[in-house]
């Protein structure tokens, strides 16, 4: 643990390098005092052996909360402003806020925070399902851009600034541009561009940056949302750094953003009572990337250019890269996302992931129809990579053809559907399930989408088309895994009632 110099004593350089949160919890911890508060475990007292084993002792004697020394994550004036003032210096921010229930959560601070009942918002088709979440809490209208498809990856890539361009005609009264960078795959594009586009127009830029919080951290990675002029940004700091699942960021930077008011969404929608573990570990994500983040991430890109390179000599398999993505909708791309297309073996992405976790003892990121996606990150080493490798290798003599490759039906990635009504509006219409085949002409009221990427394929809202139908139900039978509707198996879908009782948006207020 770093020493205990009071804050106050510590000049601005020594304060970067110590993690409050963590030294409050093992200042409490050791001050020995006996616990007649929660959690119900007492500082580890009463845990179940198992939990001892997955938490520590040491973790759960610090696992308390709400104690004076500890601050308040909703009012915070001690070790927890301290620690969010220190993220925000890292990364350029005006303001950093601690989220404890994942990116998820920070989207849906970003969006209430910045949003009321009623705005129009842009937002392209390849966002996560946690921004119509965001959406319907918010009572925001989307409209909604298509981003430009790579066919032979299947793959959204980002939205050009001709398309953002249209919207804004089309829409004027739009209030903010949501925007995907980098995409799960890694792939950016010219986000000053599109900032610069919407400032223009009185318009706020909020970018789900939950794969992008390692790339302030080296050069030869595409420069970070916050850098490129965004004014919201949420990051998943578990996700590519050191932070525990759940934990994350939501950063802020600018004249437009309204600080107060991204504070109380962020209250709002966090537990009164979060985990200090949780807290800590984000800390100490930000002290590690603060000690060594330019050596610990250059040392992935290093690796993962290597990886890369030796991919692309197995025959059969190919891996882009950053002179693949000089095109619309493509600018850069995050070089520690390794993505390996396999259908040169007549292979799916599903049957590869299975192959490699089951013989292979390797679990991707994610795979898709045509791909597998896999992350490099500031933990790995030569190692790793190697053994990565020499399964790539195998696998792809496992599955040479003498002939060339038999052609795999995968269909293109569907039209955007047509809107029927606001997400918000579905969320709360009366409902009934129809069979999955009769649900072509209908609205939908939920969402529908493979998981991992969690892109949906349709929304709250959507007018069912019987391209999008043909899709999902393709890549079902392809065994991607189907989340979000009612009836995973989709032999049902839920749709809106259409007897008239369900009210307009006039009539809902908005």
């Amino acid at each position: 643990m770093a020493d205990r110099v009071p804050r106050q004593e510590r000049s601005k350089g020594e304060r970067r390098y110590h993690a409050p949160i963590a030294e409050a919890m093992r200042a409490y911890a050791e001050d020995g005092a006996m616990a007649f508060h929660t959690p119900g475990h007492k500082q580890g007292l009463g845990a179940h052996p198992l939990l001892r084993e997955l938490v520590t002792a040491e973790g759960l004697r610090e696992e308390v909360s709400l104690m004076e020394e500890l601050d308040d994550l909703h009012e915070p004036t001690m070790c927890i402003r301290e620690a969010q003032e220190l993220a925000a210096g890292l990364y350029g921010a005006d303001q950093a806020y601690f989220m404890i229930n994942g990116t998820t959560g920070a989207i849906h601070a970003m969006l209430m925070g910045s949003l009321c009942p009623g705005d129009t918002v842009l937002v392209p088709r390849n966002a996560h399902r946690s921004v119509i979440g965001g959406l319907i809490l918010a009572g925001a209208r989307p409209v909604f851009v298509q981003p430009e498809i790579d066919e032979r990856l299947g793959i959204a890539m980002g939205v050009t600034a001709a398309a953002v361009e249209r919207a804004i005609t089309a829409h004027p009264e739009a209030r903010a541009l949501v925007l995907v960078y980098p995409t799960y795959y890694g792939v950016t594009f010219d986000l000053r561009e599109l900032a610069e586009l919407v400032h223009a127009h009185g318009m706020l830029l909020l970018v789900d940056e939950a794969h992008g919080p390692h790339l302030r951290f080296s050069e030869e990675l595409p420069p970070q949302a916050l850098s490129c002029g965004a004014d919201i940004v949420a990051q998943s700091t578990h996700k590519l750094l050191g932070a525990m699942t759940q934990a994350s960021m939501l950063l802020a930077k600018g004249p437009r953003v309204h600080q107060e008011r991204l504070r109380e969404a962020a209250s709002l929608l966090q537990s009164t009572s979060p985990n200090q573990l949780l807290l800590a570990s984000l800390d100490i994500a930000r002290l590690q990337m603060a000690e060594s983040g330019a050596r610990l991430v250059g040392r992935a890109v290093r690796l993962a250019r290597q990886l890369r390179k030796a991919i692309n000599a197995i025959d059969g398999l190919w891996a882009f890269g950053p002179d693949d993505m000089q095109r619309p909708g493509a600018t850069g791309l995050d070089e520690t996302k390794v993505t390996v297309t396999v259908t040169g073996l007549g292979l799916t992405g599903v049957e590869a992931e299975a192959i490699l976790r089951h013989t292979y003892k390797i679990q991707c990121e994610l795979s898709d129809a045509r791909n597998v996606l896999f992350i490099i990150s500031y933990a790995d080493t030569e190692r790793e990579t190697a053994y990565l490798l020499k399964a790539l290798q195998d696998l792809a003599a496992m599955h040479a053809r003498k002939e060339r490759a038999p052609q795999l039906d995968i269909p293109a990635l569907p039209p955007l559907p047509a809107r029927g009504c606001p997400p918000r509006l579905a969320f709360f219409a009366r409902k009934e399930q129809v069979p999955f085949a009769a649900a072509a002409g209908r609205v939908a009221a939920e969402q529908v989408m493979f998981y991992p990427p969690g892109i949906p394929i349709l929304c709250p809202g959507d007018c069912i088309d019987a391209e999008s139908l043909h899709y999902i139900k393709r890549m079902q039978q392809l065994g991607l895994k189907v989340v979000g509707p009612q009836d995973s198996s989709l032999q049902d879908l839920q749709v809106l009632v259409t007897d008239g009782e369900n009210e307009t948006d006039d009539e809902k207020g908005y």
